[in-house]
């Protein structure tokens, strides 16, 4: 027995308490959900309900693969040739309209690839006003007594692509030939080297991780196009995908072409990584002189003008033209109350989708600032920013199988206790359109915020931290308002992606609903292009906001750099 006087251990207890990071907890539950399509397809594939994986290997697969990658390396070769001589050209040469091209260059970028192969077709198909010509002039009648080239071909898809999709290459060369040291370029020079060879052996290398960058983004808007190949009955992954899955009715046999297409996303992105992850670039020194610009001697220059013009031309003004004229042939067939119920489900779906992927990415990217030493975040961020590399099709089907499962357990729960069915929840509906928006252009609206939150001094933070401020309020109070301009492009960037995505809302739009794009799909692929022109010319209208933006940020850095050179 203890001794009646001895003293008890009156000290109080200490309870441990956990301090849970919301901000961390936010940004981890939208990272997962972000990744939850990709992981849903690949557990598919590896586990279908019916595994038709050796049928299709032995069938139609090896047709698939051939020609994605035919028109991979077509379009490769298109844009790293268009995009890299026409950057290379606005930027160490003068010549007439030179400025105008800066930004003209860009405007094949607001046209879809699917909208310019519809313009395309009906310009230079047999009934079309080019072959009609040609016709009336040379006294043909039938197909037969000429020969044109067949626009709905393997190549025909490679010219359409590569003409809407070369401003990727070039604006990322472009901003790359801008930040090179003159100093590098003269030093070839004065070894003997020629113009074109200084160029190969020392711009082009130093410029390499920005235009790999540049093809690898027109490549994965070539595997994720399907109103383009569609139309020109390309059998690429894309359409084996569609196949499979609406034509056989097997969505397991669908995952594991979709699996195929991301293992080409993965070995793209790899090879980009592996092939530069030993190469370092530095600035020559801090002295950095003026760039001057070559000048061509007479006619010269106007080959150069001529040069740049065609792409222009080509990808943005002939298609633009084709499309306004029908548009306003067709007009009044076209504007009536259910086309304007689609533009307004378009406008509706884009802004909801702009406006989650700003809130989802502020988030992140402002916990990532939080917790700047933290590699934790740093894969947050990049999981979070995996559906960017994830082509609409693919996508579409990672979202369906979870949110159907989803459906399919609620539904059997709600019948054994209430007696009721609940029908779908998530699959088949809007949510499940904006749920994909979102994953897929999320990592635009990180990239585009973490770039304008670096740019915020440390210091402002610290400042903000001691006079009381927590966490939030230093976000909403002094953060937003200096990077508003970033929040703006990501928003406007998400926005006009949405306005164009067709793959992923073809598939995960509800019954009778319709958006511009399923719209103009429609009619084009019923031969109708004329009533599909004023919907696709909106898209086209919408797509231009961004390209503006884009060039004069780009003029802006220009004008940076210039000062900095002269100082």
């Amino acid at each position: 027995m203890p001794e009646t006087g001895a003293k008890q251990n009156t000290a109080p207890i200490r309870t441990v308490r956990m301090r849970v990071d919301l901000w961390q907890v936010g940004s981890f539950l939208f990272a997962a959900l972000a990744a939850l399509p990709v992981l849903a397809i690949i557990w598919l594939a590896l586990f279908p309900e019916e595994n038709i994986w050796p049928h299709l290997i032995s069938t139609s697969l090896p047709g698939y693969l051939k020609s994605t990658l035919i028109l991979m390396l077509g379009v490769g070769v298109s844009v790293f040739l268009t995009g890299v001589s026409t950057a290379w050209l606005v930027t160490h040469y003068e010549f007439p309209l030179r400025r105008e091209f800066e930004w003209l260059l860009l405007l094949p970028l607001a046209i879809p690839a699917y909208v310019i192969a519809y313009m395309y077709t009906d310009l230079l198909e047999f009934a079309g006003p080019v072959q009609q010509l040609l016709r009336s002039i040379f006294g043909w009648e039938l197909a037969r007594d000429y020969w044109f080239p067949n626009i709905r071909s393997m190549g025909g898809g490679i010219l359409m692509m590569g003409l809407v999709l070369y401003p990727y290459v070039y604006m990322l060369a472009r901003a790359a030939f801008l930040e090179q040291s003159p100093n590098q370029f003269e030093a070839s020079r004065l070894l003997g080297h020629s113009q074109f060879k200084s160029f190969l052996k020392v711009s082009l290398p130093i410029a390499r991780p920005a235009i790999v960058v540049g093809v690898a983004l027109a490549l994965m808007e070539t595997l994720n196009d399907f109103g383009t190949i569609d139309f020109f009955a390309i059998q690429t992954l894309t359409a084996g995908l569609y196949d499979v899955w609406l034509g056989m009715g097997n969505l397991g046999g669908a995952a594991q072409i979709a699996t195929t297409m991301l293992t080409f996303v993965v070995l793209l992105l790899s090879l980009e990584y592996f092939g530069r992850r030993r190469q370092r670039f530095y600035q020559s020194g801090q002295r950095f002189k003026a760039k001057t610009r070559m000048r061509l001697p007479g006619h010269h220059a106007w080959w150069l003008t001529l040069f740049c013009a065609v792409p222009v031309v080509a990808g943005f003004v002939i298609p633009v033209g084709l499309l306004v004229s029908l548009a306003i042939d067709y007009f009044d067939e076209s504007w009536t109350p259910q086309f304007r119920l689609y533009a307004f489900n378009s406008l509706l779906l884009s802004s909801s989708a702009a406006l989650i992927a700003i809130l989802i990415a502020l988030l992140i990217s402002y916990t990532r600032r939080l917790n700047r030493h933290s590699r934790t975040m740093l894969v947050v961020s990049r999981v979070a920013s995996l559906g960017y590399a994830v082509p609409g099709a693919v996508l579409a089907i990672g979202v369906i199988v979870p949110f159907a499962a989803w459906d399919n357990w609620v539904d059997s729960l709600a019948r054994q206790w209430f007696g009721f069915s609940t029908g779908l929840l998530l699959s088949g509906t809007v949510f499940a359109v904006v749920f994909a928006y979102v994953v897929r252009f999320l990592a635009v609206s990180i990239g585009s915020i973490e770039s304008s939150l670096s740019k915020v001094s440390d210091s402002m933070d610290m400042a903000a931290r001691t006079l009381g401020y927590p966490a939030h309020k230093v976000l909403t109070r002094f953060h937003l308002p200096l990077i508003k301009g970033g929040i703006l492009t990501a928003g406007m960037v998400v926005f006009v992606d949405s306005m164009k995505e067709l793959p992923a809302t073809l598939i995960l739009r509800p019954f009778n609903f319709e958006t511009l794009a399923t719209y103009v799909y429609q009619f084009a692929s019923d031969e109708m292009i004329g009533e599909s022109a004023l919907g696709a010319l909106f898209i086209v209208l919408a797509g231009l906001v961004p390209v503006i933006f884009l060039s004069r940020t780009i003029s802006r850095s220009n004008v940076v750099q210039t000062r900095r050179e002269t100082l």
